[in-house]
């Protein structure tokens, strides 16, 4: 069906609506958004197309994908047997979402941005200091059952769904309605010339001490940094982990590379805005976020100094 079907169909039953079929993030939000009860990832057997992603392979994006996966099981961990007690804190890789933080912040624990790579999550869940952590490209995990490829995450998601009795799109817009939405989303230029994506990075890094106080497309900067960060369980330090610019009003931009070499670098631009209010919470996130993608791409010059007109992957 198509996405008017859809949305007709849901706006004429009160029969559960489950679609199957789910490969990608960004589809599973628009399912989402349109109301849809349940998601079935699934590549049909892989006999729709030979080379069609694996649903292991793409479940754990999927499950991020629907409403601040992190968030959702943070704010709702006492629903999950193992975690009944509450849980001590929780972790983030610093290109992911926001939405937890604000969890953190209303129960009282801890909440740790790390870089992205899961060693980092390992100090803090050895040392007792989180339960739960999560990176925007490898999914969600916990100290029960330490593993990233989004089994754990599937289960607790079950947990919370029988304990509230609820669908997901509920349980998800009754989370936004409490600690707001936070639209985000990746744009990746891929296969970009290293020295033009390096050209690009180091003309951000230039200008990162004068930004804070000024005003880009009219929203005060509030910090811009080269993430750097201090490991508080060994101490080790791992700087330049990606350009952070944060604005006054929730929203942030961030820039990094990943997989420079011969063949060309990825530039990866990660876009988040927040927005508290109920009745602007069910845009499409890339028309809530159209004005921050284009500050992102005009501020960088991503066009003049790479040739891309537009992101080859939106996620």
């Amino acid at each position: 069906p198509s996405w008017d079907e859809l949305r007709w169909l849901r706006a004429h039953t009160r029969l559960p609506l489950i679609v199957k079929g789910v490969l990608h993030p960004a589809q599973a939000r628009q399912l989402v958004d349109a109301g849809v009860d349940a998601l079935i990832v699934s590549n049909h057997g892989g006999r729709v197309l030979d080379t069609a992603v694996a649903t292991a392979r793409a479940l754990p994006a999927i499950t991020d994908a629907v409403g601040d996966s992190l968030a959702v099981l943070a704010a709702n961990a006492t629903l999950i047997p193992a975690h009944r007690g509450g849980i001590p804190g929780v972790a983030r890789s610093m290109p992911t979402s926001q939405a937890v933080d604000r969890v953190a912040a209303a129960f009282g624990i801890e909440c740790f941005e790390t870089p992205t790579g899961w060693k980092f999550f390992g100090n803090l869940l050895d040392a007792g200091r989180i339960a739960f952590c999560g990176e925007e490209s490898f999914g969600t995990g916990s100290d029960h059952v330490r593993e990233k490829d989004g089994l754990w995450a599937v289960l607790a998601w079950l947990n919370v769904i029988a304990g509230r009795n609820q669908s997901v799109a509920d349980i998800v817009t009754e989370h936004w309605r409490q600690y707001g939405r936070n639209y985000y989303s990746r744009h990746d230029y891929e296969g970009v010339k290293s020295a033009a994506a390096e050209t690009l990075m180091q003309a951000l890094r230039d200008r990162l001490r004068t930004l804070p106080g000024t005003h880009l497309d009219g929203i005060e900067v509030s910090y811009a940094d080269d993430f750097s960060y201090t490991d508080p369980i060994d101490g080790s330090v791992s700087r330049k982990q990606g350009i952070r610019i944060g604005f006054g009003n929730g929203s942030r931009i961030i820039y990094r590379l990943s997989g420079t070499g011969t063949v060309g670098a990825t530039l990866r631009v990660y876009l988040e805005a927040y927005e508290p209010d109920p009745s602007r919470q069910q845009l499409d996130p890339q028309v809530a976020l159209a004005g921050l993608i284009d500050t992102a791409n005009r501020f960088a010059q991503i066009q003049q100094l790479t040739g891309r007109a537009a992101p080859d992957v939106i996620t």
